[in-house]
């Protein structure tokens, strides 16, 4: 399964980018990020021009950068146009510094500090996205005079075919105020009573890696209904309709997620409809927040393989020089890859294997993937559509240092995030004198 720019070479190796898989591993190093930039920017486009289209009201797209962010992919989203969404002071900060305009961002996140509220108000940002009670007053606390445009998240009440760990939208969910129960309504009754917040809207968001269409559609109807309760019980007609993200992507060739045109004419043809048929006037701003179908498909990790060990009768393993802290989507969901020999693409993948971390547990990495059986120790793997979610969740578990990032277009590569240092990894600590 060959993904944005790649394409095997005729030598009978992986390009990305223009830019040769095993030369990027022999220059920067495994594990290695490879952020393909001409398909972010494909895949920012597909959005922002498909939404524009479809809607005849005003609209934006936020890419969600908890999926994949650094202050190189912050410039990235700057230059096609998109806003951006942080969801800590540390996603914040790390735009900001990157030049992202605050009338551009939206932060979100689950109790949300009196710090990281200040920041966004102190930016100005564009929208708070408020997800509990305790949140009003925490703006108002910090808003120091202002009034703070904000959307209220809604929980909708809907179940995703999707992993429990990745499900945000059903009624048990730590984010939003309850649609069923009532806390929504009583949301933004207090929203609106607060004087220092300026109640746009609302927002939802149903789950992640999402394959279908059915979720979209439905949230779409459940914020309508919403918007109809509290314009009669509290007179509020929101101007900003979001309905977050969540769209999946392929990382087997058997995965057929909804094309980013089929989602947001969907959309867009729903809200109108919809819309129109509520006795609404003007159109809100539709916002849509995709993250892993911005990033998803556009990053690869390059592993080196280290072991090959065959268990007669049982499995072979392949070990490589990474494992859970650079990827640690297997573990937690039990997600599944696509893995390509890239020193060897024009050979047959005739042998079923699994490939295992370093790591002081299990490590399963990809488990019964095939590849040529002639695999050994130095060759190098690559694993496509690791952009989401890969990198933003890396960790330093046995003490390993967090791989570099490198981002490839028109046959060039460049370092964005520098391999981590041994030494990096003691910044901060000390030995207090009782123990010298």
């Amino acid at each position: 399964m060959l993904l944005g720019t790649q394409r095997v070479r005729d030598d009978g190796t992986l390009e990305i980018g223009g830019v040769s898989a095993p030369e990027l591993a022999r220059r920067f190093g495994t594990p290695l990020y490879v952020v393909d930039e001409s398909d972010v920017r494909r895949c920012c486009r597909e959005y922002r021009d498909g939404l524009a289209a479809a809607y005849p009201g005003p609209s934006a797209v936020v890419y969600a950068s908890k999926a994949f962010q650094t202050m190189a992919l912050c410039r990235v989203v700057d230059q096609e146009g998109l806003w951006l969404d942080v969801a800590s002071g540390g996603e914040l900060r790390c735009a900001l510094s990157a030049g992202f305009p605050p009338e551009r961002l939206v932060l979100h996140g689950n109790n949300k500090s009196l710090v990281e509220l200040s920041m966004a108000v102190e930016a100005g940002v564009a929208l708070i996205d408020i997800d509990c009670f305790e949140e009003i007053d925490r703006i108002a606390a910090v808003a120091g005079g202002r009034r703070v445009p904000a959307l209220l998240r809604l929980t909708p009440g809907i179940e995703c075919h999707v992993h429990e760990c990745v499900r945000t939208g059903r009624a048990d969910s730590k984010f939003g105020l309850g649609i069923d129960d009532g806390s929504a309504m009583e949301g933004v009754r207090r929203a609106l009573a607060c004087p220092e917040v300026d109640l746009r809207g609302f927002n939802c968001h149903i789950g992640s890696q999402i394959l279908t269409l059915d979720g979209f559609a439905d949230v779409v109807q459940v914020m309508l209904d919403f918007c109809r309760q509290a314009r009669g019980e509290t007179g509020l007609v929101p101007v900003v309709f979001n309905i977050g993200g969540g769209l999946g992507v392929r990382h087997r060739s058997d995965e057929r997620p909804p094309t980013i045109a089929e989602l947001t004419e969907m959309a867009a043809r729903a809200l109108v409809d919809g819309w129109r048929a509520a006795g609404f006037s003007d159109l809100p701003l539709l916002m849509m927040e995709p993250g892993r179908s911005i990033v998803g498909e556009a990053g690869t990790i390059l592993y080196t393989v280290g072991v090959v060990k065959h268990i007669h009768g049982i499995r072979t393993y392949v070990a490589v020089d990474g494992g859970l802290s650079d990827n640690p989507r297997p573990a937690l969901y039990g997600a599944r890859y696509t893995v390509l020999a890239a020193n060897k693409m024009s050979e047959p993948a005739d042998l079923i294997v699994t490939v295992a971390g370093k790591h002081c547990e299990s490590d399963t990495l990809f488990p019964n993937v095939p590849v040529p059986a002639s695999l050994s120790v130095g060759d190098i793997l690559a694993v496509p559509a690791c952009g989401g979610y890969t990198f933003a969740m890396a960790s330093n578990y046995n003490r390993f240092t967090r791989p570099a990032v490198v981002h490839v277009v028109d046959g060039q590569a460049e370092v964005v995030v520098e391999r981590q240092s041994h030494d990096q990894l003691l910044i901060g600590e000390s030995i207090p004198e009782r123990l010298r």
